[in-house]
């Protein structure tokens, strides 16, 4: 257990960032399965459109630090693949 004041508020910091970073990653993935679920419609001006909402949302996933960029980037490369190849 934490004895330390400074070691406390690094609890109390610690839960709230990880509800806030929980909250970040849920609402990423939220967009990234609208994209698949259009994919998988077979709707392709749908799943551009989805597209271009969850590119947004995975990159500032990376600024906010809950997403690696290198993983954000293989996303978005299979998805762009996956939309283009819908014809």
């Amino acid at each position: 257990m934490a004895n330390t004041p400074q070691a406390k508020k690094r609890i109390r910091r610690n839960e709230r960032r990880n509800e806030i970073n929980g909250a970040r990653v849920s609402r990423i993935r939220t967009f990234v399965k609208k994209v698949e679920a259009a994919i998988l419609a077979g709707d392709k001006a749908a799943a551009v459109e989805a597209l271009k909402v969850a590119q947004p949302e995975m990159q500032r996933g990376i600024t906010k630090g809950v997403l690696h960029r290198n993983t954000v980037a293989r996303k978005v490369s299979r998805l762009t693949k996956r939309v283009a190849a819908l014809g």
